[in-house]
């Protein structure tokens, strides 16, 4: 439960079908690398200091590649195939750096589905503002399982 309330799950292995897709686009500012950079207690100057970055061949702060896996892995935790999903294995490559106040949009797409397995694989696309891919992955996905229908009572905690 999330604050007295259930959440919802998302959709099982039976209701996703191949070809399916979802599209994201993310803003990425200071502020979220700076939250990032705090929870990881990671002080990379690549990822924040400027006079740093300059003299690097990058020219200017970079966003942390785990930064971006974590988007990815939240949508599909929220959306494809949602809440109660796994991931059982990622293989992501990073073609072109994103930097500070990119705005990436990913492409997400279903292209395989095992049911005897649980599985189903998604392929992940990202590009930049200049329309340079950015991202490539691939995750499989251990879809929700179907819950059994359990009554409910008012007392449901006691």
């Amino acid at each position: 439960m999330v604050l007295g309330k259930k959440q919802k799950i998302g959709r099982t292995i039976e209701q996703i079908q191949i070809g399916e897709k979802l599209s994201l686009t993310e803003r990425i500012e200071d502020k979220d690398i700076l939250l990032y950079l705090g929870l990881t207690n990671d002080a990379n100057p690549l990822y924040i200091q400027h006079d740093y970055a300059e003299q690097t061949p990058f020219k200017k702060p970079i966003v942390p590649a785990i930064m971006i896996n974590g988007m990815m892995t939240a949508a599909i935790s929220k959306y494809l195939p949602g809440p109660g999903s796994h991931i059982l294995k990622q293989t992501i490559l990073f073609p072109k750096r994103i930097h500070h106040y990119s705005t990436v949009e990913f492409l997400f797409e279903v292209v395989d589905r095992d049911v005897e397995e649980g599985s189903v694989t998604i392929d992940v696309y990202a590009t930049d503002e200049k329309e340079d891919v950015v991202v490539q992955a691939q995750f499989i996905v251990c879809p929700p399982h179907k819950l059994p229908i359990v009554e409910t009572h008012e007392f449901e905690n006691f």
